[in-house]
């Protein structure tokens, strides 16, 4: 799909070796999963556009083909294994792959290659089709070429369209030599010190390559990093650890409430103009400022605290804004005493916001904790540019994502830009 697209993005944290497929089985029927029935029309239940499956590939050429037998037995025809006709040489758009599955892997040649091989290799025998390898070559300007192998099966290396994953060498390698339909991913300890030193360079890179950001190694316990600083640079898929609860999973929810669910929202424009001179780091140029006011007026019936035997809390509400480094904001309320069922504050919030199409508002209730610190109670995260005029009703939602309804805030929202 286009690059000029924010995708919503889950990360597995399966690291494989060889797949005993009998053992996953039986683990998968004692843990009560239906694993035969894996309908097309579920995945496509909340959103009609493309869904993107980035493999952490590890296993060897046999059991890649097997692989490539069970993608497209279960997905059949939803699952993208050809370029279409209108787009040959440059990404579709989600509207041109709606309904359609698309693997992320290395991928042998080019399409042109895979679309003449397939032609050609119609009418061949079983024996002739051995899962081949494919070198992938060190950077041309170092002294010492080497060449290492990759071992990749020629029946995954066909399902491989439009996302091809290939090694990130340097932002000066990619504008020369990377095709359109090659994907980079990106450690997120160098992409958060590409995008110090050279935002700019990163941006004009994500506005032409489809980027990935993945958390690093030494996370051993899926803790999630602070998604907001990759969507400044316009990376389009950043990948969080969904196991693991807290403020990245929450801006990540709310990022993605925009465009009606679909998981896929629109670039601004200075992200997706090619002679764009933004940078997160800077104050930007002839900006367009938001000037946001909250007059956060009451609570209704909110969690009650698990720290008090009366389950009463000291409520307080937290008011921060996520984007730029210049907008990052927070501010909060005072604290009304052993009351959760209705408290009013009555408090006016303004915040300027200067680049407002990036910006996140999240809500957060806690009590006050004098000695233990203060206790998380519900939260609300949404784009500020979602936000609506005139008397709201602000949702609650738990640490896990769940609902407390009814909890809620009632607020007044007004903004002049």
């Amino acid at each position: 799909m286009e690059n000029k697209w924010f995708l919503s993005m889950i990360r597995d944290e399966f690291r494989g070796g060889k797949i005993n497929v009998e053992k996953t089985y039986r683990l998968l029927e004692k843990l009560d999963i239906p694993c035969n029935y894996i309908h097309v029309k579920s995945i496509f239940k909340t959103s009609d556009y493309p869904v993107v499956l980035s493999l952490e590939n590890h296993c060897s050429p046999s059991q890649q083909e097997v692989m490539a037998d069970i993608l497209q037995s279960v997905f059949g025809d939803a699952l993208l294994s050809d370029m279409l006709d209108d787009f040959p040489d440059k990404l579709p758009s989600p509207q041109a792959l709606k309904f359609k599955i698309l693997v992320r892997n290395k991928k042998i040649g080019s399409l042109r290659e895979t679309r003449e091989r397939k032609g050609s290799d119609k009418h061949e025998n079983d024996s002739e089709k051995e899962p081949r390898t494919t070198p992938v070559t060190g950077l041309p300007l170092f002294r010492r070429r080497r060449i290492t192998k990759v071992k990749v099966s020629m029946a995954l290396s066909d399902l491989v369209i439009y996302t091809k994953a290939e090694k990130f060498r340097s932002f000066r390698h990619s504008r020369l030599y990377q095709q359109f339909n090659e994907s980079n991913s990106i450690g997120e300890s160098e992409a958060r010190k590409l995008s110090k030193l050279k935002a700019q360079e990163f941006i004009l890179h994500t506005r032409k390559f489809i980027t990935r950001i993945y958390p690093k190694a030494t996370r051993a316990n899926s803790s999630n990093f602070n998604p907001q600083e990759f969507w400044n640079i316009g990376c389009q898929m950043v990948a969080l650890n969904f196991q693991t609860p807290g403020l990245p999973m929450d801006l990540q929810n709310g990022k993605f409430l925009d465009n009606g669910g679909s998981g896929y929202i629109l670039k601004p424009q200075f992200l997706r103009d090619i002679e764009t001179q933004f940078n997160p780091n800077e104050t930007p140029k002839d900006i367009d400022p938001v000037t946001l006011t909250i007059r956060l007026i009451s609570g209704i019936q909110l969690p009650p605290s698990y720290h008090s035997s009366s389950n009463k809390a000291d409520t307080l509400v937290v008011l921060e804004i996520f984007g730029v480094p210049n907008d990052h904001v927070k501010q909060q309320t005072r604290v009304i005493k052993r009351n959760a069922f209705c408290p009013r504050w009555n408090e006016t919030f303004t915040f300027i916001i200067q680049v407002p199409e990036l910006a996140l508002m999240r809500f957060v209730v806690e009590n006050q904790g004098l000695i233990t610190g203060n206790e998380f109670l519900g939260q609300y995260t949404l784009p500020v540019l979602c936000m609506n005029r005139g008397y709201r009703r602000v949702p609650l939602f738990s640490k896990l994502g769940e609902s407390l309804e009814p909890a809620a805030l009632f607020i007044y929202v007004w903004y002049i830009r």
